[in-house]
């Protein structure tokens, strides 16, 4: 690979106007490896700016690459394994078949990134943000951040994201009630109130079995008026709203499940 010289200090003088730190003179040899050779293992650049750089099949292997700017680079099947990537924009980014196992993902910005065939971890993504990533295997996100990422659609509602985000949820931690609310509020507000009242109902057992007879019981009631709702509102093409007040507008302990089920979930072992 021959290396554009000019297009390299245009990195560090485009770095340096944006007021970002930059590549230290001490690494500057290690960009100029990467660059050239493509093998770079453990070498230090952190705040490089690799925007639209070429990397396909570079070998970064316990790479520091903290803040780093590689958005809408190649890096179709990079070994990134142990690199630290926290708060590094991967935004657009082409990683298909990368190997990204134990890489810190802390704060990593993979939203847009493709990333089919990557390699991943278990929870990998459990504090990266990868809202509209492309190809990611439900393994790679826990339960919570799917959950979180239904409330966040459903926020800003997205309801048949909403709805899938936790239909992807519960497949992968089926006895989380407040999952099964959230999807319950999410088919009511789209009009599909029959398979809303299923998820209230089903909900209800869930909090039943854990010894909450009376949040039960106000689910059971909330599955009546939705399906009350169904042969009373026929004219109504759209959900308008109704999933979430027809529990808040509930008795009782049923009124806090719904800003509850719509609230993000702490994820498990972050020590929060």
């Amino acid at each position: 690979m021959k290396l554009d010289r000019g297009w390299l200090l245009g990195i560090w003088i485009g770095t340096a106007v944006a007021g970002a730190p930059g590549v230290i003179a001490g690494d500057s040899e290690a960009l100029l490896k990467l660059l050239q050779t493509r093998q770079c293992p453990n070498c230090r650049l952190a705040d490089a700016d690799l925007v639209h750089a070429d990397l396909r099949d570079a070998d970064l292997q316990g790479a520091r690459l903290q803040r780093a700017n590689l958005g809408q680079a190649r890096l179709d099947g990079a070994d990134l394994s142990g690199a630290d990537l926290s708060f590094t924009s991967l935004r657009g980014a082409s990683l298909r078949g990368a190997n990204l196992e134990g890489a810190r993902l802390y704060g990593t910005d993979l939203r847009d990134a493709d990333l089919a065939g990557a390699r991943l971890g278990a929870n990998a993504l459990e504090e990266a943000h990868w809202q509209g990533a492309k190809t990611i295997t439900t393994e790679a996100r826990s339960h919570a951040a799917l959950h979180n990422a239904g409330v966040n659609a459903a926020l800003a509602g997205r309801w048949p994201q909403a709805e899938e985000l936790f239909n992807e949820a519960i497949a992968r931690q089926p006895d989380e009630a407040l999952s099964w609310v959230a999807r319950g509020i999410s088919r009511s507000e789209q009009a599909k109130d029959e398979l809303a009242a299923r998820d209230f109902l089903y909900a209800g057992t869930l909090f039943q079995q854990a010894g909450n007879p009376a949040i039960a019981e106000q689910l059971q009631k909330a599955a009546v008026a939705v399906q009350k709702r169904r042969t009373e509102r026929t004219d109504q093409p759209s959900g308008n709203g109704w999933g979430g007040q027809i529990l808040s507008g509930m008795a009782g302990a049923a009124q806090v499940l719904a800003p509850l089920a719509m609230k993000a979930l702490i994820p498990l072992g972050l020590g929060l």
